[in-house]
């Protein structure tokens, strides 16, 4: 039995509007065993003997991160795309070029040093949007699911947990056109051999899990959204798709259809509270309603969707319609759980014009318990008795946060303030530094891989 003490400066315990000081924090082999508030209130027995044993952790403790949206290799294309104009769509031929430099292997070194970043700035758990499935011109590997095993083994490397959404891929655009060129390793012919390729896959469920994706409305025929919805219902399984990224996905789809892309999902079964949609950027309030009244959550990826110009979704309305909102990093122009977390309420201020519309509570419910919850993790994410011990203590002595009020962290702290990470009751990051990869060299190195050999490589 491993059990550890750990004595938070600040903690911020669940449903509370602000962090609580001095909080004593207890877990026997990974799991919370007790949460003790030593302020007046607290346990009045809890004295110096008591505390002897705890570990100090100054500045304001977290719950794990969860970032419910990757894509690891787009994070090749970080400072390499943003030199003229463009839009998604160009955006895109740029990250299919990269595909071409990836492999079982170069992936896994790429995603272990991109998970790690993750673990650097407080996530400690992501979802992977998966869809390099095969290798080029869409031939299958020895081992059909090789590139999903890689991703898990790079996750394990990284010291953090996983849910491979394994995404479903099969037609170039609405009116079902079919894959071309670099978009031919991505699918594989039909949803019944998807469903067949994916279901095979069955990695350790303590450290990673394997959920469904719809890639898009683009992507999955109408007739065969029902598969998909049906594979993971049956293994109880999170279902996350993209949805109205640009309007003209909304415009080609009821061109093709006749509704909405909320709409075409919500006819063939897609829509509820195991679904979660990606970006919803360009929703109607039709649409809304659909995602309100079936419970399907809603992840926000505000750093990507500025970054390619996409647009502001309704963030505030959606919320008050009853939909839960996570947060991804997405492309990874940053990988920073606090800044994709304050861009939920400065978004909203850009496109309302006014102030005021999420409580920092809400910020952290979004980067931590709400994420876990769309990636299957229903353990963590919280500062609970129960719940995985995964503590992320934040810095509040930098030049970012010296003076900030602990709950002021969403609106002053980076990802650099992340001073300890600890998953799953043991140390993943250490004084800022991951005690397992050298994260610059890994990322330079394996960045300047799959990119052509550009870029600077760490020395």
């Amino acid at each position: 039995m491993t059990a550890t003490r750990w004595l938070a400066e600040y903690a911020w315990l669940p449903a509370h509007a602000e962090p609580t000081p001095d909080v004593l924090i207890e877990a026997v082999n990974g799991r919370i065993t007790a949460v003790t508030p030593l302020t007046p209130g607290g346990d009045p027995n809890a004295g110096v003997d008591v505390l002897a044993d705890a570990v100090r952790l100054p500045g304001l403790t977290l719950p794990g991160l969860a970032n419910a949206h990757s894509h690891a290799f787009h994070r090749a294309l970080r400072g390499r795309t943003h030199g003229g104009r463009g839009d998604f769509w160009s955006w895109r031929d740029q990250m299919y070029a990269v595909t071409g430099h990836l492999d079982p292997d170069t992936y896994l070194a790429l995603a272990r040093a991109v998970y790690a970043e993750m673990a650097l700035a407080g996530i400690t758990c992501v979802g992977e949007f998966h869809y390099l499935h095969h290798g080029p011109g869409g031939t299958p590997y020895a081992d059909p699911n090789a590139m999903g095993t890689a991703l898990v083994e790079a996750a394990a490397q990284a010291g953090i947990r996983l849910t491979l959404l394994d995404t479903c891929y099969l037609t170039a655009g609405v009116d079902g056109a079919p894959l071309l060129g670099p978009q031919q390793r991505f699918g594989d012919g039909d949803a019944r051999r998807w469903a067949e390729r994916a279901g095979a896959f069955t990695p350790d469920r303590e450290r990673a899990r394997v959920g469904a994706a719809v890639h898009s409305v683009r992507a999955v025929p109408a007739d065969q959204l029902a598969t998909v919805a049906g594979w993971a219902r049956q293994r109880d399984a999170p279902l996350h798709v993209h949805l109205s990224e640009q309007s003209a996905e909304n415009d080609a789809c009821r061109a093709v259809h006749g509704l909405t892309p909320a709409g075409l999902l919500a006819e063939h079964g897609v829509l509820g509270p195991a679904t979660t949609a990606v970006h919803a950027t360009h929703p109607t309030s039709a649409d809304v309603a659909l995602l309100g009244e079936s419970r399907t959550g809603v992840c926000l990826c505000p750093t990507t969707e500025r970054d390619l110009a996409d647009g502001i979704g309704p963030a505030r309305r959606m919320a008050d319609a009853g939909i839960p909102l996570s947060l991804g990093s997405d492309s990874h122009a940053v990988i920073d759980p606090f800044e994709e977390a304050r861009a939920m309420e400065l978004d909203e201020r850009l496109r309302t014009r006014r102030r005021g519309h999420f409580a920092p509570a809400e910020l952290l419910t979004a980067a931590s318990e709400a994420g876990h919850a769309a990636l299957g993790w229903t353990d963590a994410g919280r500062l609970a008795v129960g719940d995985r011990a995964d503590l992320v203590t934040v810095r509040l002595d930098s030049v970012r946060t010296a003076g900030v009020a602990p709950a002021g962290v969403w609106f002053a702290a980076s990802a650099a303030d992340v001073a300890q990470v600890v998953v799953d009751g043991r140390v993943l990051v250490r004084d800022g530094r991951h005690v397992r990869v050298d994260v610059p060299r890994e990322l330079a190195t394996a960045v300047a891989e799959v990119s052509g050999g550009e870029g600077h490589r760490a020395q």
